[in-house]
């Protein structure tokens, strides 16, 4: 199992980008998928998940209204929307998929088994 994530890069504050994460060998729409960063010198965390059902789940206070996820079944992916993006959301942002389908999003990394190779995001002026 594997992903390609993509859309990463360097933003000034307040810019935007899109993240998707796209995989290979499997519909995305069975599986609850989340995304996750992680910053230098910090803990990985979960940001935000999408349920199998599409029911949303965010993980970190500070992008609430800011960041949303959505699924595309028909392209196969899930993409990571990021506005007005501060400095504080640099990080390597990584997507993650749980083993089994039809389980519900979980704040915990472990319960996450296939992960994409990350996309650094650098939000600097």
């Amino acid at each position: 199992v594997q992903f390609v994530e993509s859309g990463g890069g360097l933003v000034q504050p307040g810019e935007s980008l899109r993240l998707s994460c796209a995989p290979s060998r499997f519909t995305l729409g069975y599986y609850a998928i989340g995304w996750f960063r992680q910053a230098p010198g910090k803990e990985r965390e979960e940001v935000l998940c999408i349920n199998y059902n599409n029911g949303r789940t965010y993980y970190v206070d500070s992008v609430k209204g800011r960041f949303t996820i959505s699924r595309d079944n028909a392209q196969n992916t899930v993409d990571l929307q990021m506005n007005s993006l501060e400095p504080e959301d640099t990080a390597v942002y990584y997507c993650a998929r749980r083993r089994s389908a039809y389980r519900d999003c979980s704040e915990y990394a472990s319960d996450y088994t296939y992960w994409g190779q990350g996309t650094q995001v650098t939000v600097s002026s």
